[in-house]
C-alpha cells in the first residue's frame, strides 16, 4: 500500500539504458586517468584542429517551495446510516417503498397491522373518560363542603376526606390519560417511517411477518451526500512529517476555524479504474489516538455527492493536496542517473567541465527529483546530452534547459528518467 508519505521514498527501479550510462560515465573515468593525450584533447576541447564542445542542457539550481501530495487508501461511507426497526411487535401488512430507492425522512416505509393498538387506544380514551368524570365528581363535592366546613356545618375529617379524594380523582386522570397517550404513540409506531432522507436497503422482512420491537431489523437508510472517505494515517508517516514540519522543512494546510493542522487539506478521490473524482473534498477529522488494530490514526474525509456516483463501501485512492517543501532544490527527472553506487548527476563547473555528483533523493513530483544531499544553490546540472559528454572533466558547451522542449539528440531518450507514475490533473 502506498503511504500518505511515499513521496518520501526512493522505490523507482533501474533503468538499464541508465545503468549503462552510469558505466559507460565510470569507463571513460577509468580511461582519462589511463591517457593523458585523450585527457588533454577532452579537456581542451575546441583545440587546434580539434572537435567542439559538446551542447549539454543545464539547469541551475534556485531554492523554491515545491507541493507534494499524499496519497492512501480508503473506503467510502454514508455521511448517515441508519437500520430501520420496529417499534412495536405485530404483522407486517406491507412494504411502502421500492428497495434501493431515495426517500425523504418521514416517508412511511412498513405498515403494520394496526388493529390491535387502535383497539388498545380506544380502551385508554373510555378509561379516560371515568377518570375524567370522577375527577369532576370530587371536584364539585370539594367545592361544596369548603363553606361548611368554615362554619363547623361538617367535621374537619370529612372534608379532609372529600379533600384526598379529589386528589386521588385528579392523580387517575392524569394516568388515563397518559395511557391515552402511549396508546396512540404505539398506534403510530404501526407506521414505520423513515428516520432520515436516504437510499433504501433490501427489505429484511416479507409481508405476513411477525416483527418484534426487540430486535428485528426491516431495512436500512444510507444518506450518501454528503459522503464519508475513511482511511488511515501511519503512525511513521505522522512522525516523520511531524518532524519535518517542527524543522521549518515542510508546510501543512490547517483549518484556521477549528484550529488543527493537517485539517486544511483539499481532498481529491482517485476510483478503482484511476478516473478521479469530479469535485474536492475537505479533511474533516483526524483522530487523537492510534488505533491498536492498524498502527494508524483514523481519519475521515467529506465530499458532495448530488450525482449519486460514489455508493458506501467502494475502495478509492485518497490524495491529500495543499503541503509543501519549503525552500527545497529540485532537478529534472531526466537528470538522475542510476549507478551501482546509487544515484548521481554531472555537474558542469565553473570551467564548463562534467564532473560527477552522488545525490541523495527525497520524493518526487511535477517531474523533478527533490534533492537532500550532493548538490547545492547555484549548481549547474546537466539535464540532457549524457551520451555525447559523459568523461568528468570532459568541456562542454551548456545552454539552458527549457522544460518544455521535447527530448533532442540521440541521448535524450536515453538519459531521461524512468517513466513516473501518472500524476493527477
Amino acid at each position: 500500500m502506498t503511504s500518505l508519505f511515499a513521496r518520501f521514498s526512493l522505490t523507482r527501479p533501474y533503468s538499464m539504458p541508465r545503468l549503462a550510462l552510469a558505466l559507460i560515465s565510470l569507463a571513460g573515468l577509468a580511461l582519462s586517468g589511463c591517457q593523458p593525450s585523450a585527457e588533454k584533447n577532452t579537456a581542451g576541447g575546441a583545440g587546434k584542429g580539434g572537435m567542439p564542445p559538446p551542447e549539454v542542457s543545464v539547469v541551475t539550481l534556485a531554492p523554491k517551495d515545491i507541493a507534494f501530495s499524499f496519497e492512501y487508501a480508503g473506503q467510502t461511507a454514508g455521511y448517515r446510516e441508519t437500520e430501520v426497526r420496529a417499534r412495536v411487535n405485530g404483522i407486517l401488512e406491507q412494504r411502502l417503498f421500492e428497495e434501493g430507492s431515495k426517500v425523504k425522512a418521514g416517508t412511511i416505509l412498513f405498515q403494520i397491522d394496526p388493529v390491535p393498538y387502535q383497539t388498545q387506544l380506544n380502551a385508554a380514551e373510555a378509561a379516560a373518560g371515568v377518570a375524567e368524570a370522577k375527577y369532576n365528581q370530587t371536584k364539585r363535592e370539594l367545592a361544596r363542603l369548603a363553606p361548611l366546613v368554615a362554619e363547623k356545618a361538617i367535621s374537619q375529617k370529612e372534608f379532609d376526606d372529600s379533600r384526598s379524594a379529589f386528589e386521588s380523582a385528579e392523580a387517575s386522570l392524569k394516568q388515563a390519560r397518559a395511557q391515552v397517550n402511549e396508546a396512540k404513540l404505539n398506534l403510530s409506531y404501526t407506521r414505520v417511517v423513515a428516520p432520515i432522507d436516504g437510499v433504501t436497503g433490501v427489505a429484511a422482512k416479507a409481508n405476513g411477518s411477525l416483527v418484534s420491537a426487540s430486535d428485528n431489523l426491516l431495512t436500512t437508510l444510507v444518506q450518501t451526500d454528503p459522503m464519508y472517505v475513511n482511511f488511515s494515517l501511519p503512525e511513521a508517516d505522522y512522525l516523520r512529517i511531524t518532524q519535518a514540519q517542527q524543522q521549518g522543512q515542510v508546510s501543512i494546510p490547517s483549518n484556521n476555524s477549528k484550529g488543527n493542522a493537517g485539517l486544511g487539506f483539499e481532498i481529491d478521490i482517485k476510483l478503482a479504474d484511476g478516473s478521479l473524482y469530479p469535485g474536492q473534498g475537505k479533511l474533516t477529522f483526524v483522530s487523537a489516538k492510534v488505533n491498536p488494530n492498524n498502527g494508524g490514526f483514523d481519519a475521515r474525509a467529506q465530499l458532495a455527492n448530488s450525482e449519486n456516483r460514489l455508493r458506501p463501501g467502494q475502495f478509492v485512492r485518497v490524495i491529500l493536496r495543499g503541503a509543501a517543501r519549503k525552500q527545497a532544490l529540485a532537478i529534472p527527472q531526466r537528470a538522475v542517473i542510476d549507478g551501482p553506487m546509487g544515484k548521481m548527476v554531472f555537474i558542469v563547473d565553473q570551467d564548463n567541465k562534467l564532473a560527477p555528483r552522488p545525490v541523495k533523493l527525497d520524493g518526487w513530483g511535477n517531474g523533478e527529483w527533490v534533492v537532500t544531499q550532493g548538490l547545492q544553490a547555484g549548481d549547474r546540472v546537466m539535464v540532457e546530452g549524457v551520451i555525447k559528454a559523459h568523461n568528468p572533466g570532459m568541456v562542454v558547451k551548456p545552454v539552458d534547459f527549457d522544460p518544455n522542449a521535447p527530448a533532442k539528440g540521440p541521448g535524450a531518450e536515453a538519459n531521461k528518467a524512468p517513466a513516473a507514475p501518472k500524476k493527477p490533473e
